[in-house]
């Protein structure tokens, strides 16, 4: 189909000029459908920067940005994620999905392909999809140079001015015994020591460079650290660091000695985990976006945004292994090993008990004894700004946790850029402080709450005392996604996957697709729920419900076709589709894995 014109409300990254894609005719176009609270697109944009380099004199990517959250659909939000996470290439904010309808799309994220002359000609949702995306651009260089339609040179890129400061966009902080206060600075790839005043400098861990470098505090190099945990004295003697650091894009545990400066890898590859083993020897084993540590239990546990999972490091045994969750992002409570945890970012331990923040469900859950358990929020697609009744309480998106010295629970509420309290006792939600930018981390000291107040690239202390609480009565939000519409009853649900040129499905050892349905709530799925190995499937919908959302995981292996020693991926996507049921609505629902429009 031609490509629909590109409708939204600000252009970011092109010195303020609006673009057309007829001004684009001869260039190849890539759209990229995103959300900055998403990691999945956080991932793509990593998985992109490759292909941009190599292909920067006839490809054009552009960022449509199409917000989940009411707050990332606000202009400053989108300007302060653009220069987080080093985005080099326009970006299009995309407030009210017009772009997102007028090109069908049903998920984030969701990766599009325009050729010279104006048309769709590929769509792939999900990560993973960069050797795929290579291949169709190169046959589209070669066949359009060969029609003389291609048009090489020129990028309507224009970089944003840079903004100095001893913080950029910083996530969390931890306290040693001696006073100092460690930040994550991710920005600024590194790990920033402050004196007990958090204001001046002692130390800074990481040249400042993008990386994975091992070595002395200032070559080596870290990729978005996020999380920090102190390990206790008697482990840190034993193994050789003090701090554990979660180095987000880099998929990597990082170990600092504090008193040599020394930086180590201690877990994970570099590879973001895709498939395959959890278990297993620390440096053997894919890590996936982990984005918070905390000493917990007697290890390290660690929350895997990346598969919407938890892990544990064993630093003495050298282990990681899977503590919790199953990859398919949601809200479920129970098991450890049944439940479904969307995008966990933020721990707090008390005793025996895990706190933790589950950015993408804008919920504050723990795990105690083996189970999982929800104080607040309900569903994947509910946020707001509420007090009162747990029941009742929203949040927008937390990435940060903490538990105050009178045992109640306070919570770095990110998108409503406030700090919120749980009281277990009560299980009511209060608001101690609102109006701060983007706050990601938590730390109690004895004076105060230390707010690590990421998008105002600043620590903000907070005064204890509880009589400054508020009362917000609130609005509840819902993601203003439109639902597909479907018909209850029977409904024939495709995923279609077609393999990037010179690849065909690897079927050597067995079936080479997967499909995983499941619904919430779940008697909304009367029948078709569970894993097969076909990407078509009939399903379902019970009667007397009115919307819902289902779940789906589709996985795909492909291999070159002709290599004697074939190069094989795996491409996975994990859908939440809201829908709406009616009797006019559709019996089908058709969804693009990868493959043509």
């Amino acid at each position: 189909m031609r490509a629909p014109r590109l409708s939204g409300d600000v252009w970011l990254n092109t010195g303020g000029k609006r673009i057309e894609l007829a001004e684009l005719r001869g260039r190849i176009v890539l759209l990229d459908f995103w959300t900055s609270g998403c990691i999945n697109c956080l991932h793509v944009l990593d998985e992109l920067r490759p292909l941009e380099e190599e292909f920067a004199d006839v490809l054009v990517t552009i960022g449509v940005h199409s917000p989940k959250f009411l707050h990332e659909g606000e202009a400053a939000a989108i300007e302060a994620a653009v220069r987080r996470y080093e985005v080099h290439h326009p970006v299009l904010n995309d407030p009210d999905m017009e772009t997102w309808s007028q090109y069908a799309v049903k998920a984030w994220p969701t990766l599009v392909i325009v050729d010279p002359e104006g048309y769709v000609v590929h769509v792939a949702a999900g990560e993973g999809h960069a050797e795929a995306l290579r291949r169709v651009i190169a046959e589209l260089v070669e066949t359009h140079e060969a029609k003389g339609t291609l048009r090489r040179g020129g990028s309507p890129y224009v970089p944003a001015e840079q903004q100095a400061g001893e913080l950029s966009f910083p996530s969390k902080a931890v306290v040693t015994a001696e006073g100092r206060i460690l930040v994550a600075d991710t920005a600024h790839h590194s790990i920033v020591e402050f004196a007990s005043d958090g204001e001046t400098v002692v130390r800074r861990f990481g040249s400042g460079a993008r990386g994975a470098a091992d070595g002395a505090f200032d070559v080596a190099s870290f990729a978005e650290p996020s999380g920090l945990a102190l390990l206790p004295r008697e482990i840190a003697d034993k193994v050789g660091y003090h701090l554990v650091v979660a180095d987000t894009a880099g998929h990597r545990l990082r170990g600092i000695d504090l008193v040599t400066g020394e930086v180590s890898t201690v877990a994970g590859t570099g590879n973001q985990w895709r498939n395959g083993e959890t278990d297993g020897p620390a440096l053997e084993v894919d890590l996936t976006s982990p984005w918070d540590v905390a000493w917990w239990n007697g290890s390290v546990v660690i929350a895997m945004a990346g598969n919407h999972t938890l892990s544990v490091f064993e630093p003495v045994g050298k282990t990681v292994s899977r503590l919790a969750g199953t990859t398919v992002e949601g809200l479920r409570d129970g098991k450890v090993g049944e439940a479904f945890f969307a995008q966990t970012s933020g721990f707090a331990v008390q005793g025996k008990r895990l706190w933790l923040a589950d950015a993408e469900t804008s919920a504050l859950r723990w795990i105690e004894d083996g189970e999982v358990h929800t104080a607040v929020g309900t569903d994947l697609f509910s946020f707001g700004h509420r007090d009162g009744e747990a029941a009742v309480a929203l949040l927008q998106h937390p990435l940060g946790v903490a538990v105050l010295s009178d045992g109640k629970i306070a919570i770095a509420d990110t998108y409503n850029g406030a700090i919120r309290r749980y009281d277990p006792e009560t299980r009511k939600v209060d608001t101690l402080a609102d109006g701060l930018a983007e706050p990601s981390g938590l730390l109690v000291t004895d004076e105060a709450l230390l707010v690590v107040e990421s998008a105002a690239n600043r620590l903000h202390a907070l005064p204890l005392a509880p009589d400054g609480t508020q009362h917000v009565t609130g609005d509840a939000h819902a993601v203003r996604r439109p639902p597909s519409l479907l018909a209850p009853g029977e409904v024939e649900l495709s995923v279609v996957f077609t393999p990037p040129p010179g690849e065909k499905l690897d079927d050597r050892f067995g079936p080479s697709t997967r499909l995983e349905i499941s619904a919430s709530p779940p008697e909304l799925l009367a029948d078709g729920g569970g894993t097969d190995t076909d990407l078509t499937r009939t399903i379902k919908l019970a009667e007397g419900h009115t919307e819902g959302v289902l779940q789906i995981v589709a996985q795909a292996a492909s291999c070159d076709g002709e290599a004697e020693h074939p190069v094989c991926r795996v491409t996975r996507q994990d859908w939440g589709v809201p829908i709406k049921l009616s009797p006019d609505g559709p019996n089908e629902l058709r969804l693009i894995l990868a493959g043509a429009a």
